[in-house]
């Protein structure tokens, strides 16, 4: 009974991980059509902004402002890639893929090239390098942070999208941006809120990403990104509520799988996105299949 308590929290805590990194992911091409392969870059660039904070401070002061840091690295980083790169390629899917593979590709190699291939240790203050007893089962604390933290962000979001003025904005642009724009708004700037949150949410779930494994490496936020497309693709792209969902279905197959079937834990996801990627019914063409 207490190892079942025990990897049902641990995988609730890699669920709520994978759904930090989703949502930025499932944000921006839900909301924007822009499928985004530099996301995993900004969780590395923001982790080891966050790493330098926390060891520089130190304690749960440290963490705190390290998550802090971290955010903010992601947001200001996505603003940038979109401002100076992406703005001049919307409506050209290609290029955005092209040109944010290069960035997930060079921006590790730049990380590497600065703090070397090794893996660091992340500080984890005290107060949340303990375990608390559930069940008999002695869970990292940290597996609950990872879940509160989640639990907000999916509120945060879900309130963002349908109860504030530049939710509404992105949802009617995303449908008709010549009408919005007719209208006086300024689609660019909304869009530009919604690159930014999703890099924020990005540079966030790489300081809980730090907290989660006790440590970072400048590929680390490449592999987490495989398994955010993964969650994306089983929950839906523009579903926020089926991303969380997805995550945690992710995160509970991986855990057990590990442990009951000697650690098929990735082959198990492969095999969970095959199953619903079969049962979902095709889309139906326009004008019929060509």
């Amino acid at each position: 009974m207490s190892t079942l308590v025990l990897l049902t929290l641990t995988g609730l805590g890699l669920g709520a991980l994978y759904f930090l990194i989703a949502s930025g992911l499932a944000l921006i091409f839900g909301l924007m059509d822009v499928l985004n392969f530099a996301h995993g870059a900004f969780l590395t660039v923001s982790a080891y902004a966050a790493w330098r904070t926390a060891e520089t401070v130190g304690g749960t002061g440290g963490l705190a402002l390290a998550a802090l840091v971290g955010t903010a690295t992601g947001a200001l980083l996505a603003i940038v890639v979109e401002l100076v790169l992406i703005r001049r390629l919307y409506g050209r899917p290609r290029e955005q893929i092209l040109v944010t593979v290069g960035l997930s590709l060079a921006i590790p190699a730049l990380v590497q090239a600065v703090w070397g291939a090794d893996s660091r240790p992340f500080p984890v203050p005290d107060a949340l390098s303990g375990t608390v007893s559930v069940l008999g089962a002695q869970v990292p604390v940290s597996r609950f942070v990872l879940i509160a933290v989640a639990l907000a962000v999916l509120a945060a979001v879900t309130l963002f999208l349908s109860r504030t003025r530049y939710g509404l904005i992105v949802r009617a642009g995303v449908e008709d941006r010549a009408m919005v724009t007719a209208l006086g708004i300024d689609v660019t700037r909304a869009f530009t809120l919604v690159f930014a949150i999703g890099g924020a949410l990005a540079g966030l779930a790489g300081v809980l990403g730090g907290l989660y494994f006790g440590s970072l490496s400048p590929h680390q936020g490449t592999s987490l990104l495989v398994f955010a497309f993964v969650v994306v693709v089983i929950g839906g792209m523009g579903s926020i509520p089926g991303v969380a969902l997805s995550a945690l279905a992710v995160g509970l197959v991986q855990q057990y799988a590990n442990y009951y079937v000697d650690g098929y834990g990735d082959f198990a996801v492969v095999v969970l996105l095959a199953a619903v990627v079969l049962a979902r019914p095709a889309p139906r063409l326009a004008g019929g299949v060509a």
